[in-house]
């Protein structure tokens, strides 16, 4: 079943607009979820805002939002202000430019949404945008209020539709070099890199969502279909093998792991 819309708006390049309708991408509402409970009375905790200072409750209205200019000074801002920086509008994608699809590296995209049309009359419109997009291998850059904050998002055309991702910003993405730029290369012996490669197309599939199933959310539903029947649920002990380095003898690891697949293919 299709998920309702969580956001609705309009969908603009140039003088070109459409309306559209929005949904995320991906869900958590099957994970399960805890509230932290009180246990000796069973009732859920809340929380509160104290003073720092007064360990006083303080109220919504005097909340204000701060920020640290050192270890006992903020610089207090008001509401107001803090809109006059934000968009004009929290209900449109503008589209301010266009990039290369393959020029914008994966660690970019944060969060994906479906975009689709809302209205009839408007669905020509996003069907030009969207393939025209897919004609010239572009996708389009713009900001959008989301989850009570202003995001950079990209848009790229997918099927009869488009997903809108949000998009992190340039602080938060560290550069790779400052971590990868002491690694020395590495000549591999061929006979190495033939027998790992025999490894990886040993182990290589077709793509699967269940691939990807979290065995940790079955086991804590088994847990807690346990204790609601009022049987104790199985304690697993967790244990983390440490594998040891097998650096001086991989090309013998490497054999028998070769071996070891070819054995489970038979």
């Amino acid at each position: 079943m299709a998920q309702r819309s969580f956001w609705k708006g309009y969908l603009k390049l140039s003088l070109v607009t459409c309306p559209v309708a929005m949904m995320p991408a991906t869900s958590g509402a099957e994970k399960i979820r805890f509230h932290t409970l009180n246990s000796k009375t069973g009732n859920r905790v809340e929380a509160h805002y104290v003073d720092a200072g007064t360990s006083k409750p303080v109220e919504e209205a005097d909340e204000v939002k701060g920020y640290q200019q050192d270890a006992k000074h903020y610089v207090m801002l008001e509401d107001d202000e803090l809109r006059a920086v934000a968009l004009e509008s929290t209900r449109t994608i503008d589209i301010d430019m266009f990039v290369p699809a393959d020029s914008i590296d994966w660690l970019w995209y944060d969060k994906p949404h479906y975009l689709v049309p809302d209205d009839p009359v408007g669905a020509e419109a996003f069907a030009v945008i969207r393939q025209a997009m897919a004609a010239t291998g572009k996708v389009g850059l713009s900001r959008l209020v989301l989850y009570r904050r202003e995001r950079a998002v990209l848009l790229q055309p997918r099927d009869n539709g488009i997903v809108l991702w949000t998009l992190r910003y340039g602080d938060e993405v560290r550069e790779p070099d400052a971590y990868f730029a002491g690694i020395k290369p590495q000549k591999t012996e061929p006979k190495l890199l033939s027998l790992m490669t025999s490894l990886i197309g040993k182990r290589t599939r077709d793509w699967d969502p269940s691939m990807v199933h979290d065995p940790v959310q079955e086991n804590l539903q088994a847990i807690i279909a346990a204790k609601q029947k009022g049987k104790p649920a199985r304690k697993k002990k967790a244990k983390e093998a440490v594998p040891e380095s097998n650096v001086i003898n991989i090309m013998d690891a490497l054999k028998r792991s070769v071996a070891s697949e070819r054995d489970k293919g038979s």
